[in-house]
Order: C-alpha cells, then structure tokens, then sequence
C-alpha cells in the first residue's frame, strides 16, 4: 500500500483505486453522504466503498494534483479560485435533498450542527482537500468535518483559506488588497448573495473562533493530534489571523460588495 500525505500522518493508504482512512463514530454519516451525492450526479467525491475489520473506512480514489500551503503554480491561479468555488457551490446543492429528506435526523457527524441546516457543508474546504486537473479544481475529499450549517459557515472558511487572509508567511499569498480581489471572485463564482457578502468577515471570524475552540477542548481530552496542534502554537496563529481579519473588515467588506 502506498502512504498517503496529509493531516493524519501514516494513518491513510491507498491500494490501486482504494483509500484506507480511520473510521470515526461520523463516517457512517459521511458515507450515506457521498453515497448521495453520486446518486444526484455530483461526482466530485470520493465513492463510499464501506469498511475493513481494521477500523477503517474505504472510499475510491480522487484523481488529481493535490496541494498545500504555501500555494504556488496552479493552486494559486485564479482558475483553480473561481472553480473551486462553483464546485463548492455545486456540492452545496447537491445535499439540498440529502438534508431534506427523513434519513438525516438521526445521523452523527464529528462537528455539532449550526442552528439552521442549510446545506451539509464540508467543513475544512481548503486548498489542501481538493484535486485539479490542470488548473481546474475538480474533487473533493476529506468530508470527516461534514455537518449541517447555513451555506455561509463554509463559504466563510473556505474564503479564509483560498484568499488566503493568514499572516504566517508560510500560508500567506500577496497582500491585504489582492486578498480581497481573490475572496471578491471567490463570492462572485459561488453566486453568494449581498447580505451574506455584508457579514462574511465576521463569520469568518467566528468561524475561525469556533476552529479554536474545538482545538482546545480536544486538546484537554488528551486527543494527541490537537495536543500536538496547541503544543506547536498552531491555535495562536489562527488568533493572529482574527485579528487581521478585525483590522481589515472595513476594507474586505468594500470589496466583496463592490
């Protein structure tokens, strides 16, 4: 099996067309999730193909060049922005009748659901969680972070992540003004709405907010993964990043409703 990169070090493999990745108490959610997805024609998912009796989940492989921080050559094209946002769209209404419909009520998912279900969001739609094709953004992985909330919780975040409105040197691209061009186009390809374009840097920042939260209560049940993240300061960095967030809101604002 060859190891694959990402969050969970050593943790995911793949075998030809398989993906082998620890099972959580959500995945069972998840998987009725993509299912659905390749059953309303969205196909810009992995395939749920079930689970081993070594405590992973198995799903199809994404095909595509896959990215991180810092973004350079295509993941930092406009190309790769504007059409990770209409798939991000597309995803979004592809789970209008999934959420819907009767057979979600009683499904777990790893984050708490927001007060109004919108849509199923993804959750972590960073540059890190999709595959492109050249410089067009065509899959999505990674949905452990799935879970009921308003189109704009993730839109937000994703926003945060694609523009990218970080101030660690390693994550940041360009400036504060070319920044908000890049979330500009995001919200325009995404078809996102004046109002929500009106308070998107404070979702973004409560968004974020929430991210620490979680990281820090995982952390005090002894969750290694997040122990590590605090330990390494990555929680402070996400402060930091509110904060630009709060000093440039005006400014960002301006643009996105320009």
């Amino acid at each position: 099996m060859q190891t694959l990169e990402g969050g969970r070090i050593g943790q995911v493999f793949r075998e030809k067309d398989k993906v082998y990745r620890p099972k959580g108490f959500w995945s069972d959610a998840v998987h009725q999730l993509l299912l659905h997805l390749h059953e309303v024609g969205f196909t810009g998912a992995p395939y749920p193909i079930g689970f081993d009796d070594q405590g992973n989940e198995i799903v199809s492989y994404v095909k595509g060049d896959v990215y991180n921080y810092p973004l350079v050559g295509n993941i930092a094209t406009e190309q790769a922005l504007t059409s990770a946002a209409t798939l991000l769209r597309c995803f979004h209404d592809a789970t209008l009748s999934f959420i819907n419909s009767s057979q979600t009520a009683d499904l777990q998912w790893m984050l708490p659901s927001r007060n109004v279900n919108e849509v199923i969001c993804h959750g972590d739609f960073a540059p890190y969680n999709v595959a492109l094709i050249d410089k067009q953004t065509v899959a999505i992985f990674d949905f452990d972070t799935a879970h009921p909330a308003p189109r704009v919780w993730d839109v937000a975040y994703a926003i945060y992540c694609w523009s990218p409105f970080k101030t660690d040197p390693f994550d940041a691209l360009g400036d504060i003004n070319s920044q908000s061009q890049r979330a500009k186009m995001f919200c325009d390809a995404y078809q996102l709405d004046e109002p929500d374009r009106k308070r998107l840097v404070q979702v973004m920042i409560e968004r974020i907010r929430t991210l620490v939260d979680y990281m820090q209560s995982e952390a005090k049940k002894n969750n290694t993964a997040f122990v590590e993240n605090i330990n390494d300061g990555h929680h402070l960095a996400y402060l930091k990043d509110i904060r630009y967030l709060q000093d440039n809101e005006q400014l960002i604002t301006a643009v996105l409703c320009d």
